[in-house]
């Protein structure tokens, strides 16, 4: 039966997560060099349009309709055949199918578009759109049915409330594997063009991260009051976190580790944000905070250019936040046991889930892009890169001075 408040936030939640990706863009545009900041906001908004067109085509069917196997779903809902406005009480008692299906969108869209950060200022649009396409068909659908829509993770008890595994690890695993790949820059920049850009967009990221965690509930319930708590804590103690230990290794306090930190703090929450006790969501954003701190600092030592720490945050902060999720997941919570209140077999699960998501996503990122390079460079040309992509190749300015 249809519960009319609970439809009005699932369709709230969904609009606050379709700002994430435009948001994503502003903070990502703003890390880089002004002259390829058209390039990047293109490579986010281009994912909203191509993953739309593959959600409707069968995308959401291969999640979500019956299991084959415990690898993908059926097509019973490709182009939206059998998804009515009537509720379907496997996955949604109380709201249309069909706003759950657009909420679901969200997370398809801005998963993908977490990867162009990792390769930005460098990686032609053509590879772009192809590897995006292919990215989303073999990585994103396969992982997000077997953890969210019944397959094997799911069948072996994963616990991942938001998408610690689904879009955290998946895309951050897939990050490192296309810079491996690819390659870093010739010249490399390191300082934002515009911190305005970089807070507005980090603001946007965390507005909308309370829709995207307790929009997860599916419901206007207990459970999204906590899941949303919770990732406040988790993003206040991270912020703070990151922002001491930059303080202490830079000798002076900076706008964006105040941003990284809070951003680290909700990607760490992620798979944990509807199982966890507030305190122990405060464990996990300092926990998980210093663990990708300390990844980006290895990440710069060893000089890996992963431009805007797309592995560090994203491929280490939903690692961490998912095997947290297995020692501090509260039966009071929900119905999950973590290792703290008596249940170590969580634990091993959680474990067992992030390896094989981590392999799955960085193996099959490599053999996707070695393919793709046998027909189209990966790569733009060295000249384009030294001045800068916009105005040769879109020719458009991000900023006109």
């Amino acid at each position: 039966m249809i519960n009319f408040a609970d439809t009005g936030f699932i369709l709230v939640c969904a609009a606050m997560v379709c700002l994430m990706t435009p948001a994503l863009a502003v903070f990502y545009a703003g890390l880089l060099r002004k002259g390829n900041i058209v390039d990047i906001m293109f490579q986010c908004f281009i994912a909203m349009g191509i993953v739309t067109v593959l959600w409707f085509m069968g995308g959401f069917s291969l999640i979500f309709g019956d299991d084959v196997s415990g690898i993908i779903g059926n097509l019973e809902f490709a182009f939206l055949q059998n998804v009515s406005l009537a509720p379907l009480a496997l996955w949604a008692p109380t709201i249309p199918f069909i706003a759950f299906f657009v909420f679901q969108l969200m997370f398809a869209l801005v998963t993908p578009a977490l990867i162009c950060g990792a390769v930005a200022e460098r990686m032609t649009l053509k590879s772009y759109m192809v590897f995006l396409t292919l990215w989303s068909l073999l990585v994103y659908i396969p992982v997000a049915h077997w953890v969210w829509g019944g397959g094997f993770l799911s069948q072996m008890g994963l616990a991942d409330f938001a998408g610690g595994t689904v879009v955290h690890m998946s895309a951050g695993f897939s990050a490192l594997a296309a810079v491996l790949v690819i390659g870093g820059r010739k010249k490399r920049d390191y300082t934002p063009h515009n911190m305005v850009y970089v807070a507005i967009g980090a603001g946007l990221l965390w507005f909308g991260w309370f829709a995207f965690n307790g929009g997860s509930a599916l419901a206007a319930n207990e459970i999204a009051a906590m899941t949303i708590t919770n990732s406040q804590i988790s993003a206040g103690f991270g912020l703070m976190t990151w922002v001491i230990a930059s303080w202490i290794q830079e000798k002076h306090p900076s706008v964006l580790s105040a941003m990284m930190g809070a951003l680290a703090g909700l990607v760490c929450i992620t798979p944990g944000s509807g199982f966890v006790e507030p305190w122990a969501a405060a464990i996990i954003g300092v926990a998980g905070t210093l663990c990708c701190y300390g990844m980006i600092q290895l990440r710069i030592k060893k000089n890996l250019d992963d431009t805007l720490d797309v592995f560090g945050l994203h491929g280490v902060g939903g690692t961490v936040g998912i095997i947290m999720t297995g020692i501090f997941a509260s039966p009071a919570i929900n119905a999950v046991t973590g290792a703290v209140y008596g249940n170590p077999g969580q634990l091993l699960t959680q474990l067992a889930g992030a390896v094989i998501v981590m392999l799955y996503s960085f193996v099959l990122t490599i053999v996707m892009l070695k393919i793709i390079s046998c027909f189209t460079p990966l790569r733009i040309s060295e000249q384009l890169e030294s001045v800068g992509i916009d105005e040769a190749y879109y020719q458009e300015k991000g900023m006109v001075e």
